[in-house]
């Protein structure tokens, strides 16, 4: 019993762990573009204009129309998966009943490679093939690679990748909402999107489990040279 019950925590443990890591990639996705793009408009805006309403107005309206447009990438992506997984396990499921023989070969080359005695590779693809939902399942995640997409994984990756998005771009946009002089607030866009990259760097790395140092230092100069580039661009066509 006590066994059982350590099996069924694991199994959960790692369920959550899966999830955790969509969300994460979805948050590192709303939160780099939102950091890097936005600023880079309002520094490309900064050295044409006498006063920085403008910088916010286009600001706003940019975090508007990138979070809508990363939000429905994110959904997309994730539908698109999901229907990916659902046409393999329809064609999965057909194959059973109309290839049996080389759908079992292909259980026993799975097991093979697993160095699995001859005998027991037998037993085992006896055991699968008595039942469709655990041959199928084995197939998709053994010869496929699949695992199923959470079903309401689109909604939620499109509403995290666009929250972040906005986020994200709040953050480099502000300084122009209180100072009104656009260098002044260039110089410290510049500086706090420099430590909005550090911090969001260090929590990236712990939750995916690297150092947290490292990742901050890297995300900060990806980022740094992300956003430098995007600047020198819309300088170039502002």
């Amino acid at each position: 019993m006590q066994q059982q019950e350590n099996v069924i925590q694991k199994e959960r443990h790692e369920e959550k762990h899966f999830l955790a890591s969509d969300l994460i990639r979805d948050v590192v996705i709303g939160m780099a573009d939102g950091l890097t793009v936005p600023f880079a408009l309002a520094a490309g805006l900064s050295g044409t204009i006498s006063n920085t309403s403008l910088v916010v107005i286009a600001g706003v309206a940019e975090i508007s129309a990138g979070s809508i447009a990363m939000g429905l990438g994110g959904y997309l992506a994730a539908r698109t998966d999901r229907e990916h997984y659902l046409s393999e396990l329809e064609r999965e499921r057909r194959e059973i009943i109309d290839l049996p023989e080389r759908e079992r070969e292909e259980v026993a080359v799975i097991l093979r490679e697993l160095n699995l005695p001859e005998p027991t590779v037998i037993a085992v693809v006896k055991a699968i093939s008595e039942d469709s939902e655990v041959w199928v399942n084995f197939m998709m995640k053994h010869e496929l690679g699949l695992e199923e997409p959470e079903p309401k994984r689109a909604r939620n990756s499109s509403l995290t990748i666009g929250l972040s998005y906005i986020v994200g771009g709040i953050i480099p946009l502000s300084p122009y909402i209180f100072i009104q002089n656009p260098q002044s607030a260039l110089i410290v866009s510049c500086f706090v999107t420099l430590i909005a990259l550090f911090l969001f760097g260090f929590i990236k790395g712990k939750f995916t489990g690297s150092k947290p140092i490292k990742s901050a230092w890297q995300t900060t100069l990806v980022g740094g040279v992300a956003a430098g580039f995007a600047f020198l661009i819309a300088k170039l066509i502002s």
